[in-house]
């Protein structure tokens, strides 16, 4: 595949047709340089921050005279939403931030961030390869864009999968319906598959990860509620359906399913503590043989070495959702995701529009996007017969781009990834673990796409519920996990008319009336 351009020369040409488009008006410090802060969203939180001397600072101060001051934000969304929802309360936004969409929508309202509506056309390469008319739309009130929106994780990347070397030694199948998926996770617990002699091992394992279009349990749990078709918060496949999946029989029977995994001990006892990294972690040791989770970070050789060298005989593989009584099965919803980075007010009235559309223009350059894509040419990657980046031929390999070392170097990887050809063919090279096994996130993910998912298209343009409404729900189905709530017929229809009475009846309507409105259902 052929570049856009080539080298530094053509890439420094680019900036300087480009500067005419810029006009200098924010505040500059002594050495002539303007500060713009950014807090973003880490490839790999895991892998830690970007290092002081990343090469990036030097570039960006040398050539578009920008001193960059850059802070990771939290892993999970739920302590994203934390600190940029306190940071507005303070007044303090940074210049540019990622935001997820609940938080997006406040800020609006609060009138601290800027449109971004004039932005677009001052950064033409970067606005033809990211911010498309969809996503324009989506981060568009009342006529004008409050974000810059780019295309985030690739829709349906996740997908079930299940520890083969334990099913092999325990004699067992693939399991396919709920029953033996149950079967499967009590033999896993209570069977001793990796042969320690010890009881430390379980049969399914995930953690709250909750959003708004994944309520209740969170999405580490949507292939256990597929199986009953309530798969996510929202069930938005026809008029005649659309609603709050709480609100469905289905719901309920989901629920019971749970409980007895639950109950049965058969799910590591952590899932309700894990945060995204200590989940993460936990497979990595060995805790459970079964569990949803996201191709790369599965597969991709960073990733999957700690597990490797754990268990060389160890293996994972993409299996189907379990089928539920129904004949339902999905490993979860989707809809298209974005990533979006806001500009505060405070930047815009210091004049430092231009200079962030500067710098996002530059790292959608040749020079910017593999700089932040896969780190320095000739170090950590170079290109192969087909232009794209291979860590096969640099002087040393223990800096390739692949090396769980060199991540913290490519953390901003996805403020320019656009999911082209290019990025799939390099994001996630072909590797061998240590028992022999091709690795390959890629083919991961579309193993993973290939399996049954639920469309709800516009979930995350769906009403969100207030912060009591939201506390009853999730604390109540919790609640019915841990036993505090007793799990009975009778009782769940009591809380879900109290949860109606409070505030979910209305927040339905609001919901099923604007998916009219949006034409998302017919």
């Amino acid at each position: 595949m052929k570049k856009l351009l080539k080298g530094i020369v053509a890439s420094a040409l680019v900036l300087a047709m480009a500067a005419p488009a810029f006009s200098a008006k924010a505040k500059t410090n002594k050495d002539g340089t303007v500060d713009i802060e950014i807090w973003y969203g880490a490839a790999a939180s895991e892998a830690g921050p970007i290092p002081t001397e990343w090469v990036g600072y030097k570039i960006v101060k040398d050539k578009l005279k920008i001193n960059l001051k850059l802070t990771a934000l939290p892993s999970s969304e739920g302590d994203q939403d934390t600190k940029v929802n306190a940071a507005a309360a303070a007044k303090s936004l940074p210049d540019l931030c990622m935001v997820s969409d609940a938080v997006f929508q406040k800020l609006v309202d609060q009138k601290l961030i800027a449109p971004v509506d004039k932005l677009y056309a001052k950064m033409p390469n970067r606005t033809s390869k990211l911010y498309d008319k969809d996503s324009r739309a989506f981060t568009t009130v009342k006529g004008k864009s409050y974000g810059l929106a780019q295309p985030g994780s690739i829709v349906r990347n996740e997908g079930v999968l299940i520890r083969k070397d334990w099913l092999d030694k325990l004699g067992l199948k693939v399991p396919k319906t709920t029953d033996e998926f149950f079967n499967v996770m009590k033999a896993f617990t209570e069977k001793d598959p990796d042969g320690n002699g010890k009881n430390d091992t379980y049969g399914y394992g995930a953690f709250l990860e909750l959003s708004a279009t994944n309520e209740g349990l969170g999405r580490r749990l949507d292939p256990i509620f597929g199986a009953f078709g309530v798969a996510g918060t929202w069930n938005l496949a026809s008029a005649k359906t659309a609603g709050l999946n709480i609100n469905k029989p289905e719901y309920y029977d989901a629920m019971v399913y749970m409980k007895k995994i639950v109950d049965a001990g058969v799910i590591d006892p952590n899932w309700m503590a894990y945060k995204k990294d200590d989940f993460r972690a936990a497979w990595k040791q060995g805790r459970f043989g079964i569990m949803r989770e996201q191709n790369a970070a599965y597969a991709s050789q960073s990733n999957y070495t700690p597990f490797d060298n754990n268990f060389p005989d160890g293996e994972w593989i993409v299996i189907d959702p379990p089928v539920g009584p129904k004949g339902k099965s999905s490993c979860g919803t989707y809809t298209q995701a974005y990533r979006t980075y806001v500009v505060s007010a405070k930047a815009a009235k210091e004049g430092k529009e231009d200079k962030i559309a500067e710098l996002l223009e530059w790292m959608s350059s040749d020079e910017g996007y593999y700089l932040l894509g896969w780190g320095q040419e000739g170090v950590n990657y170079v290109f192969d017969a087909k232009g794209v980046p291979t860590v096969n031929g640099i002087p040393d390999p223990s800096k390739a781009y692949t090396e769980s070392t060199m991540i913290p170097y490519t953390q901003l990887r996805n403020m320019v990834y656009y999911n082209g050809d290019v990025e799939l063919a390099a994001r996630y090279p072909t590797w061998y673990a240590k028992n022999g096994k091709e690795m390959s996130a890629l083919k991961a993910l579309r193993e993973m796409q290939s399996k049954a998912w639920t469309a709800c298209v516009g979930q995350n343009k769906m009403p969100l519920p207030n912060a009591d409404l939201k506390r009853f729900y999730e604390q109540g189905i919790v609640e019915f996990m841990t036993g505090k709530r007793n799990l009975t017929p009778a009782d769940w229809k009591a809380y879900v008319a109290e949860f109606n009475k409070v505030g979910g009846k209305e927040w339905e309507d609001a919901g099923v009336k604007l998916a009219k409105e949006l034409r998302l259902i017919k």
